[in-house]
């Protein structure tokens, strides 16, 4: 209940009156807001091993001995189109030495909050709460709230570890580009990344409202020789709510 309640003042603060109630339309028909937009509200999901590594993995050890299959790497797919990511020779190096200090080093074990778009393919559920003017996303680590300004709002006042998001809509999808995103690294493996990072992300409710289909563009020419791409789906966790796992108290 506490839980339903912060998330429910959280979103009435900061985004105002709801377009519409929250659910999904029955099957066949695209869930929509009175404004006639495509209705995103919900619980949503990224199925992915992506947080261990964006690339496609085999199975890993614990960085310590002692932890055996606890924090152990989960084998996976990657979200990377071509398997690797593009970066020029430093980064790639540097990426060898994050991994190798992932304890002392990676931003997720101090709870930091996520980061974008590291917390799109963090293993936990998020929920996607929408109006007119804002849609905000309430994720499940570390308390994060990411608000997508629907009119742009002019520059961030500063960089910040969730960035500075301005959505549109084209035609069904929306469309959002982060920039001014102050964080280190796309995955457990220590993949850096920069200042100069601009994710573009493109939202689209399906059919029958029960998948959203995600394409992430992620350009940064600081420390990429070219963009790369995930080409992905959100499950629709019905019936569930987002409850809160606030890390602190297993950092302090």
């Amino acid at each position: 209940m506490r839980n339903r309640l912060r998330y429910t003042l959280l979103a009435l603060f900061t985004l105002g009156t709801f377009s519409s109630a929250c659910g999904q339309a029955p099957t066949g028909e695209l869930p929509r807001t009175a404004d006639g937009k495509p209705r995103l509200d919900g619980i949503w999901q990224a199925l992915t091993e992506a947080n261990w590594d964006i690339r496609p993995h085999a199975a890993g050890p614990a960085p310590l001995a002692e932890m055996g299959t606890f924090s152990a790497i989960h084998p996976g797919l990657g979200i990377i189109e071509g398997g690797e990511i593009p970066y020029q020779p430093w980064a790639a190096e540097q990426q060898k030495q994050n991994f190798a200090n992932r304890l002392e080093l990676d931003p997720e074990g101090k709870c930091f909050l996520p980061g974008v778009p590291r917390a799109t393919y963090l293993p936990y559920p998020f929920q996607i709460l929408q109006t007119p003017q804002h849609v905000m996303i309430a994720y499940q680590f570390a308390n994060a709230v990411r608000t997508i300004h629907m009119t742009d709002p002019g520059p961030a006042p500063a960089d910040s570890w969730m960035g500075w998001s301005v959505g549109r809509w084209e035609g069904d999808t929306l469309v959002v580009r982060t920039t001014r995103i102050n964080w280190d690294y796309f995955d457990r493996q220590g993949a850096p990344m920069t200042t100069d990072v601009v994710v573009d992300e493109r939202f689209t409710v399906v059919e029958d409202g029960n998948r959203l289909n995600y394409l992430m563009t992620v350009t940064d020419p600081a420390i990429l020789v070219r963009p790369f791409v995930w080409d992905a789906h959100f499950i629709w966790r019905r019936g569930e709510e987002v409850n809160l796992y606030d890390c602190t108290l297993e950092y302090q």
